[in-house]
């Protein structure tokens, strides 16, 4: 990834900071971009001992006009060959008493946020003729979840998202593919009971579970020129919870 410049969204912890920090010892540049700078600082911090660069970027996924404005600024540091779209919310209810507020809220981050920074990348990977693009998505995506229909729909609408971009892109050798999570360890995790952990724990084989720098190394495949021939693939990385 020498030379490569990748986008990460959501990077200010978890998930984010792991694919940026791996990102950065493949050889990449990073753009870290989420709503918190202070925590976007020390990411920064972390990535340039590694020995890479990086620029830290506010970004509101809910504001196409922020988007827009976060990408003008990583242009000038340098074009985006990679682009991981992690950054998501939650607003968990059962369907009968969701707001319809927080339903638009997720899908609108989550989703189409997503496919905003979409846009702004692809005119410069087909101009490079070279792309990758990692969306985030989730276990919950294939198997459902109840509860979190808002989220559901939003991870499972960014598989579709996936497979339609990269049978558009591939001829362009931009490679467009998801990464479903399982449970991992995370803030959003943390705050579980653990008695629903402990349930969960049971579901998975491997009784273990997973770790930011999990889904970070899958990241870093996916993203390289390893999987040059891999697109509109859905990667589960989930311990086997979902099969």
């Amino acid at each position: 990834m020498t030379n490569r410049t990748a986008f990460v969204t959501g990077a200010s912890r978890g998930i984010g900071r792991a694919c940026a920090l791996e990102l950065a010892r493949n050889g990449a540049r990073l753009v870290l971009a989420a709503r918190q700078r202070a925590k976007l600082e020390e990411v920064a911090a972390e990535v340039r001992a590694l020995g890479a660069e990086a620029l830290v970027v506010e970004m509101d996924l809910a504001s196409a006009d922020s988007i827009a404005q976060a990408f003008t600024a990583a242009q000038t540091f340098a074009p985006v060959h990679i682009l991981v779209n992690n950054a998501a919310i939650t607003r968990d209810n059962l369907a009968i008493r969701m707001k319809p507020a927080d339903f638009e809220a997720v899908i609108q981050t989550n989703l189409t946020g997503s496919f905003l920074c979409i846009q702004q990348v692809l005119q410069g990977m087909m101009r490079e003729r070279w792309g990758r693009i990692v969306n985030i998505s989730s276990v919950v995506a294939e198997a459902g979840n109840p509860g979190q229909s808002n989220y559901v729909a939003s991870k499972a609408g960014l598989i579709g998202l996936t497979k339609s971009i990269a049978q558009e892109m591939a001829s362009r050798n931009i490679t467009v593919n998801a990464i479903a999570p399982g449970f991992i360890e995370t803030d959003m995790t943390a705050v579980l009971k653990e008695e629903l952990k402990a349930d969960m724990l049971k579901k998975i084989p491997m009784k273990r579970m997973g770790t930011p720098d999990d889904i970070a190394s899958a990241v870093a495949f996916l993203a390289g020129d390893g999987a040059s021939y891999i697109t509109g693939h859905v990667l589960d990385v989930n311990g086997g919870l979902y099969m």
